[in-house]
């Protein structure tokens, strides 16, 4: 399996940029944010978003450099990716990110609440600098399926009744939207035509989808120290993803389980022994695969490149975090 940096050598030199200038963009006026900005942005972290949107960015300009506006959308799309994970690891009680500690668990909910909400601020005032109405509506969409998202996770805990419809639309909010909209905005900077924009936004929805539906598997098949959690943490807060999804068709036991909240001793592990006994974990690999192969078919109207083979590389990686 390829390393996931190893996928962003033609945009190895703009990712270097990127991380001098994210810590640079949040400035250092408040010194607990920047603090928590250090901290955030030094974690490194596999950085796929931005490196996608750079190697469209790249994809899409072949004849040229890409522009000082393509860079700084790549450091938008980081700067709401990491406030939306400060968020999501106070609403999850996480204590380690990416290895390190969480910025709750470091500085406390509140500055971890505002460093967050600081950091999706200063995304949109870059955002507006732009001066691309279309890119401004584009990514500011994100940070509302972002909360969206949130939202209906938190709705939807221990509801064995819900649809797969219902988690591919809440997998889109939390994850692909971002991915789907700032590809999207990536060709729009280099003026491509409307058509070949809406493969864009295509690639990174699809990308995005089989994403999450990948990490959702690893937590049933991974370990602790590979995830940086612990696995089956999804399942016990009540989140259910698809491998449950399908198993629940399986196991009718299951839903009561899930419906009691894994109330009595040994629930949780007798509901992950269902999981693991059943087909859904090899029913949401296929979904994955599904995603994956549509992601790769949207990129047909980028010319060939290096960057072109790379989001392709990219696509096929994330499927192969499996084996």
């Amino acid at each position: 399996m390829t390393p996931a940096t190893s996928l962003f050598t033609p945009v190895e030199a703009d990712l270097r940029i990127l991380a001098d200038n994210l810590k640079q963009l949040v400035g250092n006026r408040h010194p607990i944010l920047f603090a928590a900005a250090e901290h955030l942005f030094g974690a490194g972290g596999k950085r796929i978003r931005p490196a996608i949107v750079l190697l469209i960015s790249r994809a899409t300009m072949l004849d040229q450099d890409i522009t000082p506006r393509h860079r700084r959308l790549a450091e938008i799309t980081e700067m709401i990716h990491t406030a939306s994970l400060v968020h999501d690891d106070v609403v999850d009680e996480s204590e380690v990110r990416r290895g390190v500690p969480t910025v709750h668990s470091l500085f406390g909910n509140r500055i971890a609440i505002l460093a967050g909400d600081f950091l999706f601020a200063q995304s949109s005032w870059y955002l507006a600098n732009l001066d691309n109405l279309e890119v401004v509506k584009l990514l500011s969409e994100v940070i509302m399926d972002l909360a969206t998202g949130e939202i209906q996770q938190g709705l939807n805990r221990f509801d064995a009744s819900i649809s797969l419809e219902n988690y591919i639309s809440k997998s889109y909010y939390k994850t692909a939207s971002l991915i789907a909209n700032s590809s999207k905005a990536a060709g729009l900077l280099s003026e491509v035509s409307r058509e070949t924009a809406e493969h864009l936004y295509s690639y990174g929805r699809h990308l995005g989808i089989a994403f999450q539906i990948v990490d959702d598997i690893l937590d049933f098949t991974s370990t602790t120290d590979t995830l940086g959690k612990p696995a089956g943490s999804d399942l016990k807060s009540g989140n259910l993803t698809a491998p449950v999804l399908y198993a629940l068709a399986e196991k009718p036991y299951l839903e009561v389980l899930i419906e009691r909240e894994f109330a009595q001793q040994g629930d949780l592990e007798q509901a992950l022994e269902l999981i693991q006994n059943s087909q859904g974990i090899q029913q949401a690999r296929d979904l994955a695969a599904h995603h994956t192969k549509l992601a790769i078919e949207h990129l047909v109207t980028l010319p060939p490149s290096e960057s072109h083979q790379a989001l392709i590389n990219i696509a096929e990686y994330t499927l192969s975090r499996l084996y």
